[in-house]
C-alpha cells in the first residue's frame, strides 16, 4: 500500500512553496488516506441544479447540527496511516457516510472562541480572544431566527466555558437585539451544583487550558442552574450524580446536548468540543487521548441524531475543527502543543457533512474558507446571511 507524503515529510520536502501550495497538497494527503483507508470517491464541484438538495423535497422540520473539533488535530495524529487508529468512529462511520472536505482553510485568528465565533458569524473576527466580548458581526442563530421567525428555544450552544459564554449573540444591535442563541456551558452548571466545592471533579470544570489564570466575566443568555429542571427535566442531584460517571468536559458536554434534543429537540444546536485542547499542557498522551475521545463523542452525536424521532432523517450534521496546530519542524511553534505560527498546518483544516440531502463518500479537495459554513447552512435552511464574508458549498446544495 502506497501513499504519498506524511505530513511531516511534506513540510521536509515541500520547502520553498507557499502557503497555499503547501495547503493543497496537504489535502491531496488527506484524499489519498481517505480514498484508501475509507474507500471515498473523488468529487467535482457539482453545477447547476443538484438532484440531492432540492427545497422543496427537503423535510419540513429541517435541523442542523454542527460540531467544531474544538482545539485542533494534525494529521499525524488523524488522517495519516499512523494516526487513523485515534479516529475508527470518524473512518469507519461517519466519513463513508459523508461528502468529506479536505482543504478548509481559516485565514483568521487562531484563538479557540474568536476562530468559533468567526466560524458561528462567517466573518474572520478580530476582538482579543480573551475578551468578554460578543462577536461584532450577527451570528448564524440570529440570521437564523430573524429570517425564519423562530423561537428562542429552537436555537441553543453548547459550549467550553472559556468566554463561550458571549457567543450566541452578536453586539451589532441593529441587526436585532434578542435574536440569539441561548448558551449552556456545562462546566459553569457543574460548578454553580456544586456550589464551589467541587472535589474530584475539578478536571469537569477547568475552565482553560492555555491561559489557566483566565476567568471570563459571566454575562449573555446563559444557560442556569434553576433551568436545569424546568427545562432539560434534570434534577441537581442526577446532574451531579451523572457527572461522576464521566472522564471529561466534553463528555459532559454531549450529556447536556443530548438532553436538549430530547427535551426541546432545537433546529439550530451548535456544540463545541475542546478536550483536545489539554494539548496546551504539553502532554502528548493527554492530546491523543483528546483526539479518540472526540472521535467516540461525534459518533455518539450522531447516533443519537439517528434515534431520535425529532432528528431522524431530516438532520444534517456537520463536523469541523476551528483550525489545526503547529508543525513539529516549525522552530516558531511547539508541535502539537500549540496554534501559534500561522503555518500551513496550523490553518488548513477539513469538514464533513453527512445526513439530510448530502452525497455520501465522495471527497472534495478544492479550498473552502471556513467562513463558508454560514452561508451554506443559510442556504440549506431558508435563511440569509447577508453581512457574512463566505460563500454557500456548491457541493452541497
Amino acid at each position: 500500500m502506497s501513499f504519498r507524503n506524511s505530513p511531516l515529510e511534506l513540510l521536509e520536502s515541500e520547502r520553498g512553496k507557499t502557503p497555499r501550495e503547501l495547503a493543497f497538497q496537504l489535502s491531496c494527503n488527506r484524499r489519498d488516506f481517505l480514498r484508501t483507508a475509507a474507500g471515498l470517491t473523488v468529487g467535482g464541484a457539482l453545477l447547476g441544479h443538484s438532484p440531492f438538495m432540492q427545497a422543496a423535497l427537503l423535510p419540513k422540520k429541517k435541523k442542523t447540527v454542527v460540531i467544531t473539533f474544538g482545539g485542533g488535530a494534525r494529521d499525524q495524529e488523524t488522517f495519516a496511516p499512523e494516526g487513523q487508529e485515534n479516529i475508527p468512529h470518524l473512518m469507519r462511520e461517519l466519513i463513508p457516510q459523508s461528502s468529506f472536505f479536505t482543504q478548509v482553510v481559516n485565514r483568521g485568528i487562531l484563538g479557540h472562541y474568536v476562530a468559533t465565533a468567526s466560524l458561528a458569524t462567517g466573518v474572520y473576527e478580530t476582538f482579543n480572544n480573551f475578551a468578554a466580548v460578543p462577536p461584532e458581526y450577527p451570528t448564524i442563530f440570529e440570521y437564523f431566527r430573524k429570517d425564519l421567525k423562530r423561537p428562542a428555544s429552537d436555537a441553543w450552544v453548547v459550549a467550553p466555558s472559556n468566554g463561550f459564554n458571549r457567543i450566541g449573540e452578536s453586539s451589532y444591535r441593529s441587526y436585532g437585539q434578542g435574536l440569539g442563541a441561548s448558551v449552556i456551558l456545562p462546566k459553569h452548571l457543574l460548578a454553580a451544583a456544586m456550589e464551589g466545592r467541587v472535589g474530584d471533579l475539578e478536571p469537569l470544570v477547568r475552565d482553560n487550558y492555555e491561559t489557566p489564570y483566565y476567568a471570563p466575566e459571566i454575562r449573555g443568555r446563559e444557560f442556569e442552574l434553576q433551568q436545569l429542571e424546568s427545562i432539560l427535566k434534570l434534577s441537581v442531584d442526577d446532574f451531579k450524580a451523572h457527572a461522576r460517571t464521566l472522564a471529561s468536559p466534553d463528555e459532559l458536554s454531549v450529556y447536556i446536548a443530548r438532553q436538549l434534543m430530547r427535551q426541546i429537540a432545537p433546529s439550530l444546536l451548535w456544540i463545541t468540543m475542546h478536550d483536545i485542547d489539554i494539548a496546551h499542557a504539553g502532554t502528548y498522551s493527554l492530546y491523543v487521548d483528546g483526539i479518540r475521545r472526540t472521535d467516540r463523542l461525534c459518533a455518539e452525536i450522531w447516533k443519537t441524531i439517528q434515534t431520535e424521532p425529532e432528528y431522524a432523517g431530516n438532520t444534517t450534521l456537520f463536523i469541523l475543527p476551528d483550525f489545526g496546530r503547529d508543525a513539529d519542524e516549525d522552530s516558531g511553534g511547539n508541535g502539537f502543543q500549540h496554534h501559534r505560527t500561522g503555518d500551513a498546518l496550523s490553518r488548513t483544516t477539513w469538514m464533513l457533512a453527512l445526513g439530510a440531502g448530502v452525497r455520501e463518500g465522495v471527497v472534495y479537495d478544492r479550498r473552502v474558507d471556513s467562513t463558508d459554513l454560514v452561508p451554506t447552512v443559510g442556504a440549506m435552511m431558508g435563511f440569509t446571511p447577508a453581512l457574512c464574508q463566505g460563500k454557500p458549498v456548491s457541493e452541497l446544495l
